[in-house]
């Protein structure tokens, strides 16, 4: 944290500043830094189930920052990439390539939530900037909360807290969960548990089966057995998309409404086809939001990438604007580390999703849509829950 110079301090140091440099002597680090390239890391994944979402979460990060100039704060940038590959047991090593040998500045990631506790651990022994365009693991935003990590994104009950009381309204009380059985799969069945049955719903029984397994058929089977109201679930990527091709091959989409965490749908409607049709889920994020800001923002997407954006997109995106909103504020300083945390802890991010702010624990406090695959979209059918912030239960900052 820097303490505010006073005017005698700055002469002093503009004074020193000119002996050094009529003395041939080295100028200190952060001046010469201010001329040099601010250093961005990707630690995202390239590879596997979450590959597509990596990518699309790149897409908006570098959307955003083109539109600006294509520089932070007046200062061009190099980029760096590492492919995660969704491996918590490689996030240490992968994190400290961008951090020790690379030196990044700034490291953008991650998607899962199992790798996004390595870099964590990376992010506060080091002091990087760590931006969370994704991963929503609830401890690094409550109890292990840092000055250095913001999130763009959500945390993993966050959609699922807006979802149970949406279940209910239409009728379905009785209800099976099923989801991978690791960090997020957890902690979205936390925020589905609590909404739902405060609502007064029934969870009859909840499923699970290790990540990333796609082997969802004897679980389909007992859900038949079962004969809930309705389905909730939380998968994402490819295996969401087989999930729901094999929901609706064992016959249930037409006799068990089928809900999810958003992530069910984005991205994967196209490889899902039929089976995706009708499905409802909530998310910060649809494809009908009907405002100009989101309508520009997907025309240039389009433009630009030759594909439709998604959720993913938009979270890339939004780390790009709030990363523009600090390094403007310091000028490109990224070292004025006390100025740059206060900047974005302030913002007010004028996203595709509608406005956003910056939780007390440096998490999105965001309005959570309720949205039904219609054809190839995510379209908005209402509003779930306005100004959604998570407890960060623990976080002292």
């Amino acid at each position: 944290m820097h303490a505010p110079f006073n005017r005698r301090q700055i002469l002093a140091q503009g004074a020193a500043l000119m002996g050094t440099a009529a003395s041939g002597l080295l100028v200190p680090q952060h001046v010469l830094a201010q001329s040099g390239k601010i250093r961005v890391g990707f630690m995202l994944p390239y590879t596997g189930t979450f590959a597509q979402l990596g990518v699309a979460i790149e897409n908006g990060v570098r959307m955003a920052i083109n539109e600006q100039g294509g520089k932070l704060g007046g200062r061009e940038i190099e980029w760096f990439k590492v492919d995660d590959e969704s491996e918590p047991a490689k996030a240490i090593e992968n994190a400290n390539k961008l951090v020790q040998r690379d030196k990044v500045d700034v490291l953008i990631g991650t998607v899962h939530s199992g790798v996004q506790m390595g870099i964590h651990r990376v992010a506060r022994e080091s002091g990087v900037l760590n931006l969370i365009p994704n991963a929503g693991v609830h401890i690094a935003t409550r109890a292990q909360c840092a000055p250095n990590v913001f999130r763009t994104s959500f945390t993993n009950s966050q959609p699922t807290m807006a979802l149970g009381e949406a279940m209910v309204k239409r009728g379905h009380k009785k209800a099976v969960w099923i989801s991978w059985k690791y960090a997020a799969g957890d902690e979205a069945y936390e925020g589905f548990k609590e909404s739902y049955t405060k609502a007064g719903g029934t969870i009859v029984k909840e499923l699970g089966l290790p990540f990333p397994n796609v082997e969802f058929q004897a679980l389909l089977t007992e859900i038949a057995a079962l004969k809930p109201d309705a389905v909730a679930c939380f998968f994402a990527g490819g295996g969401a998309a087989k999930f729901m091709k094999d929901y609706a091959a064992a016959g249930l989409k037409d006799k068990i409404p089928l809900y999810g965490s958003g992530f069910l749908t984005e991205g994967v409607i196209e490889a899902a086809g039929p089976a995706a049709e009708g499905v409802l889920s909530t998310l910060h994020y649809g494809d009908g939001i009907e405002t100009k800001r989101n309508n520009e923002f997907r025309l240039n997407y389009a433009k630009t990438f030759k594909m439709q954006p998604d959720v993913y997109a938009v979270q890339g995106y939004d780390t790009g604007l709030l990363l523009i909103q600090g390094a403007n504020a310091v000028k490109g300083d990224l070292s004025n580390k006390a100025a740059l945390y206060k900047a974005m802890e302030g913002a007010t991010i004028d996203s595709p999703r509608g406005k956003w702010t910056m939780s007390k624990a440096h998490n999105p406090v965001q309005d959570i849509y309720l949205r039904q695959v219609v054809g190839k979209e995510n379209k908005v059918i209402g509003v779930a829950a306005k100004a959604l912030s998570d407890s960060g239960a623990g976080c002292r900052l």
